[in-house]
């Protein structure tokens, strides 16, 4: 339990769910599911570097020659009981910055070069090292930004009770495409039935969607909106602010 405690920011208004989090977040890791999903991951990985490492070198040396360096993009996420870890993906956006410095928004940034990587889901390749290092997993929620952690309801970061992946339940059925309510609602769905055989299932569905390349963002935006937070934690938010006063 002391191996979590301290990993998350004191949010008052849910500090006794996040205490809870980390404490189902330690069951986790040491459960016999676990290990055998860790021994699942390795062992997929391993067998599949003939197929994926080639790719993941000719993607780089792509990658620098059309966008330069840095060729990785790199970022912090919260993981397993919201513990940060640094993300590895492929960069897609050039470092255009408008006059003040600031960087010019996503859009103008995403190169046609970038689009293919995203649609093919290519840039996410090097997310396999982060399971090789024990910091994700093939199939989990995906990780999204530490600074959501402080907008989520209770029931939204139990997300965080099982370590994040590459692919997940919400990235099989709809992606970018969803709500985030809807994103988060899968993910605890999955928290709650996983097992091996759904993780073959949902690696299956990815395969499959990334050959439609289908779900990867909405219209008009690169990704998703940024999650502001549910009309829960908002009003949560609120009353604990106003407690405070």
């Amino acid at each position: 339990m002391a191996y979590f405690t301290g990993l998350l920011p004191d949010f008052s208004f849910q500090h006794f769910s996040f205490q809870l989090l980390t404490l189902r977040a330690f069951c986790f890791q040491f459960s016999a599911f676990a290990m055998k999903k860790r021994a699942f991951d390795l062992i997929l990985v391993a067998f599949s570097a003939p197929l994926w490492a080639p790719l993941l070198g000719l993607t780089a040396v792509l990658v620098g020659i059309k966008l330069g360096r840095p060729i990785l993009f790199r970022q912090v996420r919260p993981g397993l009981g919201g513990r940060p870890f640094r993300l590895f993906k492929f960069r897609t956006m050039t470092e255009a910055r408008d006059d003040r410095g600031n960087y010019l928004p996503p859009e103008q940034r995403l190169t046609a070069f970038g689009r293919r990587l995203r649609s093919t889901s290519l840039d996410e390749l090097p997310e396999l090292f982060n399971v090789l290092r024990g910091e994700m997993s093939l199939v989990g929620p995906r990780p999204l930004l530490m600074q959501y952690l402080s907008r989520y309801t209770p029931e939204q970061a139990r997300r965080h009770e099982v370590k994040p992946g590459i692919s997940g339940w919400a990235q099989v059925n709809g992606r970018n495409a969803i709500s985030w309510e809807d994103k988060f609602r899968l993910d605890v769905w999955y928290v709650d039935h996983q097992s091996l055989w759904l993780d073959i299932r949902i690696l299956w569905m990815t395969a499959w969607r990334v050959l439609f390349r289908q779900g990867i963002d909405q219209a008009g935006i690169v990704g998703a909106p940024e999650f502001t937070g549910s009309q829960r934690s908002q009003r949560i938010e609120s009353a604990s602010g106003r407690l405070a006063q």
